[in-house]
């Protein structure tokens, strides 16, 4: 969910500031490099972070699906000067060029 908090972030990146609350009246402008951006920009960009978080909603269903790639045995391939090696991700020798590889298709 978006903020006024992230909004601020976003729009004065190391801006010093403090807010009390979700609304633009909370804040406390402290920054003398930056100027304190306009109600009509935090809004748009609270609705800018809002619509990011809404469009990743598919992602974060799908990563809850699934474990992490890193707790799936992986297989690493590549070309070795032309010939194919395959390896396992953990680092154990490569198996050797005769051997068949399975179709996974």
């Amino acid at each position: 969910m978006s903020d006024i908090a992230q909004a601020l972030i976003a729009l004065r990146p190391g801006a010093k500031w403090s807010v009390d609350g979700n609304s633009y009246g909370g804040i406390t402008w402290l920054d003398a490099e930056q100027s304190q951006p306009t109600e009509a920009e935090i809004e748009a960009e609270m609705a800018r972070l809002q619509a990011n978080y809404d469009a990743q909603e598919y992602a974060r269903k799908r990563a809850a699906e699934y474990p992490p790639i890193g707790d799936q045995p992986e297989i690493m391939r590549q070309v070795d000067a032309g010939e194919l090696v395959i390896q396992e991700a953990e680092g154990n020798e490569p198996l050797p060029a005769d051997e068949p590889i399975a179709d996974a298709g």
